[in-house]
């Protein structure tokens, strides 16, 4: 269990055992706190003191499916706060896999000097003068790199947006098949990378060193048992291998919880053109793939390769967050144009679902109509290019919202919503204002707890159960990213005995029994120390808040309004 650390300022390198009072942790759980313990939670993102870390999950590297999860860890830029962003691929595995628990990176470099962060097989890291690469965006990037220091390597960089230092910037990582298309997008962790002078972090797939198990038999015995229970579930078995995330468009949609032009309606006519159906027809026709693996350990395989109308390439993934953002958000229901958005924020280094919002909000501010893709296409291209107006919408829907004095803005803590409106859908009203990382979706999903066509039996336009909905979900998903156990792969936890399978895992880790309190435990610890530091880089009760909008304007086509009361909200971390 190894920690690098790396200093930017004087670009030493040195290895350390992971502290005793750490043990036990990966991913969020160690990112998050590491940043509360060694992070002035009033310095500045973009300043020396701040530090970026790059953890695989606890249980990353191990033979069991589905936990190439990375977490990345700093204070965000974009809210000011504590943040953890989540990312797939196949970098966590790797690092996992060479003994490594985490990557440190503090200090500085001076503004004209870019580096890459080489680690090779057997562990041992070192700087690379990367100053060729300025500028770069991430597929071009990413075939010299792999050019330089050899194919089998992942790759986890930066493209202009974190170079300029853009609050929504995204650091992209390769997939399975070597492509930057997956993004540890929220929170502008991109920008953190490119004040350090970090341009990429290059790992050597070889890796043969990972942390031992203490009871390697109890391990593969419950391991097998879980990935049974994985493939056996109708979602993660059939509807997403086949849909993927996108399965989600119809459902929302119906549920008149679907933003739409920016948030001013929950319902999109144009739906049926870009829902997880039509998507997968269309890639079908024309060549691709709607069942592709892009992270390590997957058998859910819910990715695909989005092709054109000639069979050539276009992005990988394309996901529900990215379709509704760059589709319903925007009223565009032009598939191809949704295509080549995800691929150009890909390529940039930006995060699909605030850039998407922060054009919603231009749109809705009356800067281009609803549904003018190819303006929406053009503005992002800016963003890539660094223009006074790309760096508008390179500071997200709060920096354009005040560029036109316009309010209708669906920011919590400055990040955006995601495509859930917690106004038909309450419980997400309370993780989109609780939630220390701001407006995100991954940290309490309780959508299948409003929705009795998911099997939720809460009231989903009353208040009622929707805090305790919440906390719950919260402090599980902050154990979840800490394990690093991808969402989709919980079906395993629902099975029958499948958490007491994963409990056993664990435990056969750690070297000592994990209970379901432990479980809890955990979550609790994770939660804890982001609202330490979210409180002392000074944040109050006021910031676990919606903005106006969600009390005030009653959303179609149910026209409901938020209902949950600042006083409820302010119960969510009684624990």
């Amino acid at each position: 269990m190894k920690v690098i650390r790396v200093d930017m300022t004087t670009k030493a390198i040195t290895d350390q055992a992971l502290p005793a009072e750490y043990a036990g942790l990966g991913g969020r759980g160690l990112t998050s706190t590491l940043i509360n313990a060694e992070v002035p939670a009033t310095c500045d993102p973009l300043g020396p003191e701040n530090r970026l870390i790059f953890a695989p999950g606890y249980l990353s590297g191990t033979t069991l499916i589905n936990t190439s999860r990375l977490s990345v860890g700093a204070k965000s830029p974009l809210t000011g706060g504590i943040k953890e962003s989540n990312v797939g691929g196949t970098v966590a595995a790797d690092l996992a896999k060479l003994g490594i628990t985490a990557v440190v990176v503090e200090g500085q470099a001076p503004a004209d000097e870019r580096y890459l962060l080489k680690i090779d097989g057997a562990g041992k890291a070192q700087l690379i003068d990367a100053g060729e690469y300025k500028g770069m965006r991430t597929y071009g990037f990413v075939k010299k790199v792999k050019a330089a220091c050899g194919e089998r390597n992942s790759v986890t960089c930066i493209g202009p947006a974190g170079e300029f230092q853009m609050a929504i910037a995204s650091i992209q990582t390769t997939d399975f098949d070597g492509r930057p298309c997956r993004a540890a997008g929220r929170g502008g962790l991109g920008a953190v990378m490119g004040s350090k002078g970090l341009k990429a972090l290059v790992v050597d797939q070889g890796g043969k060193n990972p942390d031992t198990l203490v009871d390697p038999e109890a391990f593969k015995a419950s391991a097998k048992a879980f990935a049974q229970a994985v493939k056996a579930d109708e979602f993660s078995g059939e509807i997403l291998p086949e849909l993927g995330t996108a399965a989600l468009v119809g459902p929302i949609n119906e549920a008149g919880a679907l933003p739409t032009c920016n948030a001013t309606q929950g319902q999109f006519a144009g739906a049926d053109k870009i829902s997880g159906e039509t998507l997968a027809k269309t890639i079908k026709a024309r060549g691709g793939k709607t069942t592709h693996k892009g992270c390590a350990n997957c058998i859910i395989n819910c990715s695909n390769e989005y092709v054109d109308q000639d069979g050539g390439y276009v992005t990988s993934s394309l996901e529900y967050e990215t379709i509704w953002s760059m589709g319903a958000m925007i009223g565009n229901d032009d598939l191809d144009a949704i295509a080549r958005l995800d691929f150009l924020c890909d390529d940039i280094g930006l995060d699909t679902i605030s850039t998407g919002v922060a054009i919603g909000v231009a749109m809705d501010a009356g800067y281009r109509p609803f549904g003018d893709a190819q303006s929406a296409i053009a503005m992002v291209a800016e963003i890539g290019r660094g223009t006074a107006f790309g760096k508008v919408l390179g500071g997200g829907p709060g920096a354009v919202g005040k560029h036109f004095n316009h309010q209708r803005v669906p920011v919590m803590k400055n990040q955006s919503m995601a495509a859930y409106d917690p106004r038909a859908l309450q419980g997400m009203a309370v993780t989109y204002a609780t939630s220390p990382m701001g407006g995100d979706h991954t940290a309490g999903w309780v959508v299948d707890k409003n929705l009795e066509a998911f099997g939720g039996t809460l009231d989903r336009f009353s208040a009622e159960g929707q805090v305790e909905a919440s906390r719950d979900t919260q402090i599980h998903m902050a154990a979840v990213d800490t394990v690093g156990l991808c969402d989709f792969a919980q079906s395993g936890l629902a099975a029958k005995g499948g958490f007491d399978h994963f409990l056993t895992m664990i435990s056969a880790k750690l070297g000592q029994p994990f209970t379901k309190a432990d479980w809890r435990d955990l979550g609790r610890r994770v939660l804890t120390a982001e609202r330490d530091f979210n409180r002392r880089a000074g944040f109050t009760r006021e910031d676990d808040r919606l903005p106006k909008m969600f009390y005030t304007e009653p959303l179609p086509p149910h026209n409901k309004v938020v209902v949950v009361s600042a006083e409820q909200m302010d119960q969510t971390f009684d624990f």
